[in-house]
Order: structure tokens, then C-alpha cells, then sequence
């Protein structure tokens, strides 16, 4: 009985001094691995020491490339039609004769009413000469006056139906695809075609409210179309007098050569609006801003933890972005392994 008591105590020491050297292995390993407050493991990371530098603040933003006129081609009377006069696809000029509608009828009645015309032109002179001899009053002579009127007034309604019978270009540019024949009877909703002048092109995007005091009229852009490399100039020619509210932004459209028909209306622009240069600017690379809830942060190194500070950002490019608060010249910011890294954590930086 003594020797099984004596084996549990010798077990029980045993798994003691066991837990006692795990412990102080596992000390000697935090105080090598780990920081003097013993929370957070060391990190090596790249970091770049912020300067003051200018930079040329530049806008980059999506747009639509629109005609500068354009206009869908459709009769304004019923009726067949007689004639085309226009090759699908072709330039055509403003007032050349694109389509005429039959108008035998109109002028079988424009004939009618022109003989009714005659007619009350010579009542209402007899009746002016029999109210000047006070042969007839002066109500009667009013009567003969009124529908001398009414006639003019539907001749002069039958004319102008004819004139729409002959559809003209409205301006010169290239006229699409045709979508009747000779002889297909055509009221107001059947579209003929399309018209369009691309010769210039109006360019439309959006800008955000904060940078519209900064948009001038006159002023030069650059942009570019998908699949081509070639890159365009255009001028801003028209600015919204107001900021939209549901998108808190600004309306612009600038207006571009077209000469040699490479831009297509309908198309995406990728525009880039050149805005004031700042002096003495603070841009940091993109990869070093950390997006959170209530805006983005970044991460310094100060006395060897990295430091967490919120930061105002605003124009953005392809590698780096502008920072207008939370930064200072002389900082070192943390550009890799920045969505790991928490604040007072040991980190040793790489300064490039």
C-alpha cells in the first residue's frame, strides 16, 4: 500500500516539473520573439519616409461619347411613300430631299378649298361695296369677312401638310440604316432613320462636388477609348449651373474633333481632367492606405510600433494617392503587410 502511494506522489512531482519546464520555455521564447510588452510578435516590413513634393493633380473619370447632333428621321404625315432619295449609310446635306410621301389627296383638297377661297374673296369685296352704300350692315359684311378668313386658313393648313409630305435633313451628317421601302404606307411612329453628325463629338462625365470650383470653361482634356492606345484632346464648352443632389456631383461636357471618324458615338471615354498643381503635397503610395468604416487609415513607425493615424485622401492614380491630412513630412509610413499590422506592434522597417 505504502510502495502505490509512494508511485503517486513520485507521478504527480513528475507531471509538476513537466508543466514547469513548458512554461519556461515558453517564456524564454516570448521574451526573444516578442516585444517589451510582451503583445505583439516583431515584423519586418517596407516603409517610405514622407517628403513634400508637387503634384499634378489630375481627375481620372469615366465619360460617354454622344453626337454632337442627332436625330431620329420620321414622317410627320401618314401616308405612302413615293420615293427615298438617300443611300443607307451616306453623307447627306441639310435641306437635301430625303423622302417623299404621296400627297395626291392633299392637293386634290388644297384645290377644293382654293376655289371656296376664290369664292369668299369676291362676297366679302361685293359686301364692302354694298356696306359702303349702306346697302347691307355691317354685320353681314363681317360675316363675309370671317369666312373669306376661314377659307385662307384652311388653304394655308393644306399647304403646310403638303410641305411635310417632302422630309429634309434637318443638318449634314451621315444618315443610318432605312427601315421602309417604296411604297410602305408611313405614319409618325414608324422610325425611318437615324441621323447623326459626328464630325465633333460632345464628351459628358460627371465630376465630384468638391473639385467644381476648380472646373473652367475653355479648358483642354485628354481622354482615351477602349482597344486603342491613341489618346485625344477635347474642351470643356458647357458646365451644369448645379450640383445633382442624388449623386453630389457636377455635370461637364467638353466637345472633341472627329475628322477622321475614329471616335463612335456611344462609346465610354476614359477621361483625364487636369485640375490646379499643389505645392508642398504629401502623396503616398495606394497600397499603403488601409480602408475602414469611418474613412481610411495608414500606419507609421514611431520608436519602433507602428502607429495607426486616419488620413483625408483625395486624387487618386494608377500608384499613389494625394493625402491632405494626418501625414507630415519626416514620417516613416509602412507600405507592405499594412492588413496584418495592428497598432503597437514591434515592426523593423526596410526604407526604400
Amino acid at each position: 500500500m505504502k510502495i502505490k502511494y509512494l508511485a503517486y506522489i513520485l507521478l504527480i512531482i513528475g507531471f509538476g516539473a513537466f508543466i514547469a519546464y513548458r512554461i519556461s520555455e515558453n517564456k524564454k521564447k516570448d521574451d526573444s520573439g516578442k516585444d517589451k510588452g510582451g503583445k505583439n510578435k516583431m515584423m519586418t516590413v517596407s516603409g517610405v519616409v514622407v517628403k513634400l513634393q508637387t503634384f499634378d493633380n489630375n481627375l481620372s473619370l469615366s465619360g460617354s461619347i454622344e453626337a454632337n447632333e442627332q436625330v431620329e428621321i420620321r414622317s410627320e404625315v401618314s401616308g405612302i411613300v413615293e420615293s427615298i432619295n438617300f443611300q443607307e449609310g451616306s453623307l447627306v446635306s441639310k435641306g437635301q430631299l430625303l423622302f417623299k410621301v404621296n400627297d395626291v389627296e392633299l392637293r386634290a383638297q388644297l384645290g377644293q378649298v382654293k376655289t371656296k377661297e376664290g369664292l369668299a374673296a369676291e362676297n366679302e369685296r361685293r359686301a364692302k361695296l354694298l356696306l359702303q352704300k349702306e346697302a347691307i350692315s355691317q354685320e353681314e359684311y363681317d360675316i363675309a369677312q370671317a369666312e373669306l378668313k376661314s377659307t385662307q386658313a384652311q388653304s394655308q393648313l393644306i399647304r403646310a401638310q403638303i410641305a411635310k409630305t417632302a422630309v429634309r435633313a434637318p443638318f449634314s451628317g451621315k444618315i443610318g440604316l432605312r427601315s421602309i421601302s417604296p411604297g410602305t404606307y408611313i405614319t409618325p411612329a414608324i422610325l425611318v432613320a437615324n441621323l447623326v453628325n459626328s464630325g465633333k463629338l460632345k464628351i459628358t462625365f460627371s465630376i465630384p462636388e468638391k473639385y467644381a470650383t476648380e472646373i473652367k470653361m475653355n479648358s483642354d482634356l485628354n481622354f482615351t477609348v477602349a482597344n486603342s492606345p491613341e489618346k485625344y484632346t477635347a474642351k470643356i464648352y458647357a458646365i451644369e449651373p448645379g450640383i445633382q443632389a442624388a449623386t453630389r456631383t457636377l455635370q461637364v461636357r467638353a466637345i472633341a474633333a472627329n475628322s477622321d471618324g475614329k471616335l463612335f458615338p456611344g462609346t465610354f471615354a476614359n477621361v483625364e481632367l487636369p485640375l490646379s498643381s499643389i505645392k508642398d503635397a504629401i502623396v503616398v503610395p495606394s497600397e499603403a492606405i488601409v480602408p475602414v468604416q469611418n474613412g481610411k487609415k495608414v500606419f507609421i513607425s514611431e520608436q519602433g510600433k507602428a502607429k495607426e493615424i486616419m488620413v483625408e485622401t483625395a486624387t487618386r492614380t494608377d500608384a499613389s494617392i494625394l493625402v491632405l491630412s494626418g501625414l507630415k513630412a519626416g514620417d516613416t509610413l509602412i507600405t507592405s503587410g499594412v492588413m496584418a499590422l495592428k497598432a503597437d506592434a514591434g515592426v523593423k522597417v526596410k526604407v526604400k
